[in-house]
């Protein structure tokens, strides 16, 4: 069964800095300055020989707590030397010699580190890296991006003239506008309505170096808008002009939204993941780093989720790239599940674990005669829902990677707040086993492989007209939940359920519905797949909350012709594949053009970002669309680069004082990449 466990003395070690006792009689005499610079880079160079070590099996486990402080320290290492060592040895062969019509280095030295690591660990390069470590991929990622030399001195050029106001009113804080993750904004916050969303305009944009996607949704504290790209830069920008109030650089891309975390001592702290599992705690005021600490449970852990923050404590989503490297045909399959990391926010430190299976085990061997274990998957990548009334955490897990299956798979899970422990369950898709081994009849696909229906949505509990409570849960199957909060057992207790889709195994109900009032509003993505009985479905619905009576649909589609030869591969195949059309083509008529992002309501409006640009404000009454815009089109940023709007997914937007933010580019899947964070605003 899944258990919740106290934090471990190797996890105490990762949120820990030593320093000695002072009745210690072995305590050495503080050293002079100069001597301090000393031991530190002397610290900070052992620090990057673990890392070289441990890419290299020299170290088996170098321990994450000095991986995290020679992370954090990364700008005193020579890490980018060793990572320049690593491609001479493994990458120059092919992408310094001319011959082989490989990207050049400096060609991929315009790329970010994430999207290095991307194709690296399952992308296009994943077969000609399959040999080295994650470490060991980082650090070549680190060297071919380590030159920024007048990449970024456009912040000077745009910088501001003004200090930031004194308001710290928080006004986009957390990925669901709140504990209950209901994606809903006040009419006194939104400030726009239905008289005047019409009058949005685009007042400036921001192109970003670097950048294929825009994943990271921004924060906004007062008149401040935090935004992380995935080139690994946090920008404090003002959020009515666009110039930059400061910026920072991060050593890997920030994936998760950026959380407002508000301590007890009424200190802000901005809280997010970056794309190597890292959580990060920044001050607010000078983008410094309070503390950094490792979320991995395992050595593919990845926080793709977003953080919850609640009375002291940072509750974080822990899911796993595994399921694609499994699709390699000498992978070991599969050892890594999802988990929920519970940690004190004034440190980092671990307080209690929950894990959504057992530790795997050899089960066997594959059809290739490889050992496969299990039980594995069931990973966490929706943002926790925070219940304060009964002390609970929810969130939905994913299907399992290998069998045997669990009962923790497709599930919405309920924990106590306070120790983590299991309160009770909710499987919705039993037996659902599935990787990416299973888009090409490789080995590690099990027998009966299973529809891979995650929940990736985060879970709403909503109020109804009679006082009592609902929780509302969307599956990738294009089904929605209603479950009692307070099942009699150990087993959750279905209300309702109705299906709105087919759902494909990137299709249904993705990053998040909205909830307005008793209106349960639901983003559908359904790509066009060949596959008996399926009929895609994209578009934007909503259900009475009550008994989940359809109440209106609104469909979207493609405008143009698309090519049907040029049809991109399924999900994860798609990115191992590396072939597309010409990136013009791509622009002209989208493949994808459904609903994945998480949309945003308010009482009045539903806005939601759709995966061909386009960004629509609906009225909640009939979903009839009041405005929209393309996105995906060129574009001159306010900063003065050259920069593309691409498909909305992930976060999608945000709205604040009458200013509507949209995150323009997300290539992950084969869809259109792009790099602008766009700002409209109601004009008078």
């Amino acid at each position: 069964m899944p258990v919740a466990t106290p934090c471990s003395t190797a996890a105490r070690a990762i949120t820990c800095t030593p320093s000695p006792c002072p009745n210690d009689p072995l305590r050495l005499p503080t050293p002079e300055p100069a001597v301090k610079k000393t031991l530190l880079l002397l610290i900070l160079l052992v620090g990057a020989a673990a890392l070289w070590l441990a890419g290299s099996g020299g170290l088996q486990d170098p321990g994450k707590s000095l991986e995290a402080f020679a992370m954090r320290h990364a700008d005193k290492l020579p890490l980018e030397y060793f990572g320049g060592r690593l491609y001479e040895q493994h990458c120059a062969g092919c992408h310094d010699n001319p011959a082989m019509k490989a990207p050049t280095r400096q060609a991929l030295g315009n790329l970010s580190r994430e999207g290095i690591m991307v194709s690296l660990e399952f992308g296009k390069m994943q077969p000609m890296a399959a040999h080295l470590s994650r470490q060991q991929r980082g650090l070549i990622a680190l060297h071919l991006t380590g030159s920024a030399e007048g990449i970024y001195d456009w912040t000077d050029d745009i910088a501001c003239t003004e200090p930031a106001g004194k308001d710290k009113t928080v006004l986009a804080g957390n990925w669901g506008s709140g504990l209950a993750n209901r994606r809903f904004v006040t009419e006194s916050v939104a400030g726009i309505d239905r008289d005047n969303v019409g009058r949005l305009e685009l007042a400036w944009s921001l192109a970003l170096p670097r950048v294929t996607d825009m994943r990271s949704q921004p924060a906004i504290i007062g008149d401040t808008l935090y935004l992380g790209d995935r080139a690994g830069m946090l920008y404090a920008l003002d959020r009515k002009t666009g110039c930059v109030r400061n910026h920072t650089e991060i050593m890997a891309g920030v994936r998760s939204a950026i959380t407002v975390a508000r301590l007890a001592n009424g200190r802000d702290l901005l809280v997010f993941a970056d794309s190597l599992a890292n959580l990060f705690a920044i001050d607010p005021d000078t983008l410094d780093t309070v503390w950094q600490v490792s979320a991995k449970v395992f050595d593919t852990s990845v926080v793709t989720g977003s953080i919850s923050y609640y009375n002291n404590r940072l509750y974080v989503p822990v899911s796993s790239y595994e399921v694609a490297v499994a699709g390699s045909p000498d992978y070991v399959c599969c050892r890594s599940h999802g988990a929920v990391l519970a940690l004190d926010a004034d440190s980092g430190k671990t307080v209690w674990q929950w894990h959504a299976t057992p530790d795997a085990t050899l089960q066997g061997q594959n059809a290739d005669g490889v050992d496969w274990y299990g039980p594995s998957g069931a990973v966490v990548w929706s943002t926790p829902t925070i219940d304060p009334v009964r002390n609970r955490l929810y969130v939905g897990t994913g299907q399992n990677l290998s069998e045997p299956a669990t009962d923790t798979s497709d599930a919405i899970i309920a924990l106590d707040l306070a120790s983590g422990e299991l309160v009770w369950q909710f499987q919705a898709t039993a037996g659902d086993v599935w990787n990416a081994a299973c888009q090409n009849d490789g080995a590690n696909c099990p027998d009966d492989p299973g529809p891979d229906f995650d929940f990736g949505a985060s879970v709403i509990i909503a109020d109804q007209p009679d006082g009592r409570q609902l929780l509302l849960a969307g599956q990738k199957s294009g089904e929605v939940f209603a479950l009692d909060p307070d099942p009699a057992g150990a087993t959750g207790e279905l209300v309702w359920r109705r299906r709105v889709s087919l759902g494909t195994t990137n299709g249904g109900i993705h990053w998040g519905m909205g909830l307005s009032g008793t209106r349960l509003v639901i983003p559908v993505a359904d790509p066009e797949r060949e596959r008996p009985g399926y009929t895609p479905a994209p578009g934007l619905y909503a259900l009475d909350i009550s008994n989940g009576e359809l109440l209106w649909q609104q469909p979207v589609n493609r405008d143009c012709e698309f090519p049907q030869e040029h049809r991109p591969l399924v999900g994860l195949a798609q990115v191992r594949s590396g072939k597309s059309q010409p990136l013009a083509e791509q622009y002209r008529c989208s493949f994808y053009y459904g609903l994945s992002a998480a949309l945003t309501v308010t009482p009045e409006l539903a806005f939601s970002g759709a995966l061909d640009g386009r960004i629509r404000a609906h009225d909640l009454r009939d979903g009839s669309i009041l405005w929209q815009t393309a996105t995906a089109v060129p574009v001159r940023a306010s900063n003065g680069l050259e920069g593309h709007g691409g498909a909305i997914d992930v976060g999608g937007q945000i709205v604040a004082g009458r200013w509507l933010y949209v995150s323009s580019g997300y290539s992950m899947f084969g869809q259109l990449p792009g790099n602008l964070l766009l700002a409209y605003r109601v004009v008078d």
